[in-house]
């Protein structure tokens, strides 16, 4: 039990995941402005403004930036798994929703007169570009915000 409440105490993790949460918040405060309606099943879904994802990696990248250095192999390690993760948010995970589209197109045009008996895919599950520079952004400022006091 001792070693779970250890891992709340890394500054990095925390900041991290509150810039996650952080951008969950917003999707659902985006929402309520956009729609009209709170919905909260915005807090669990893909996709949405700002990209929660893209969130966490900048927070995490730019958190063992500030902890262990820049020029650290960690920092270099992070810095490559938030790129690769934003590009498969913006880039291969958006051409899997538009896939998913045209699949559902093609279904609910050849079974008009019949009946489907499986489940739509789902066609939101990437981000748009401005969606994941968003949610980036996001990170990198609460990870600069919440910089460890040394």
């Amino acid at each position: 039990m001792e070693a779970f409440s250890e891992i709340f105490q890394n500054h990095v993790l925390v900041v991290s995941l509150v810039a996650c949460l952080s951008a969950q918040l917003l999707k659902l405060i985006i929402e309520v402005i956009t729609n009209h309606r709170l919905n909260f099943r915005v807090l669990v879904e893909t996709g949405g403004m700002p990209s929660s994802h893209s969130a966490l990696v900048t927070a995490l990248a730019c958190g063992i930036g500030q902890t262990i250095g820049w020029s650290s192999p960690a920092f270099a390690v992070t810095a490559v798994f938030a790129v690769i993760v934003m590009y498969d948010a913006a880039g291969v995970r958006q051409a899997a929703g538009k896939q998913a589209r045209v699949l559902n197109q093609i279904v609910d045009e050849f079974f008009q007169e019949h009946e489907f008996q499986e489940d739509r895919l789902k066609e939101l599950l990437g981000h748009t570009p401005v969606q994941v520079i968003a949610g980036a952004a996001l990170g990198v400022f609460i990870g600069l915000l919440a910089a460890p006091a040394y």
